[in-house]
């Protein structure tokens, strides 16, 4: 058993992020731990922190959400160290993650974010994801901030929409 709480919760992240195909998300993660009264969200924040600093996981961050992968760093590390995390919090994690994994795929599938360029104008970033494979990598400008956060919010309804008229316009013969 660990006797330090904080390399337990680093060990508990990278077993999450190890047994997923897909990266997690800042509030997937919090989710399981705040709802089995794992940890504090700020005691969270810090093991996540801590993991990456030290290369263990991946973060990417955009406007509204941070997602994180293991690394292989991450997976030697829980090779090494994941049998002292105890069966019953293993099975919590495994039940949490049987559960909800569609929606937490779902949830990371679509991605948007903006960044304003140095021309004034503002870049739309989107992507469609399927696990860890970028099905669709998309930036669009825009004059302003309000259709960039417009269009950022409308992604997750219209991506598939997109996704399929730029198929078929790319598929079809001329």
């Amino acid at each position: 058993m660990l006797s330090d709480p904080m390399t337990l919760y680093k060990l508990m992240n990278l077993y999450m992020l190890k047994q997923v195909s897909f990266p997690l998300t800042n509030s997937q993660l919090t989710d399981f731990f705040l709802a089995h009264e794992y940890a504090t969200y700020f005691t969270l924040q810090q093991a996540l922190n801590e993991l990456s600093e030290s290369g263990l996981i991946h973060v990417q961050s955009s406007h509204n959400t941070t997602r994180y992968e293991i690394t292989r760093e991450g997976e030697e590390t829980l090779n090494f160290f994941g049998n002292n995390i105890p069966p019953a919090i293993v099975a919590d994690m495994e039940r949490y993650l049987k559960e909800h994994q569609f929606r937490m795929r779902d949830e990371v599938g679509l991605m948007a974010d903006y960044y304003k360029s140095t021309n004034q104008d503002y870049i739309v970033h989107c992507e469609i994801r399927e696990g860890k494979n970028l099905l669709l990598d998309l930036s669009v400008s825009v004059p302003d901030q309000g259709q960039a956060e417009s269009m950022c919010g409308l992604w997750k309804e219209k991506s598939q929409e997109v996704y399929a008229s730029i198929m078929k316009a790319l598929l079809s013969p001329l």
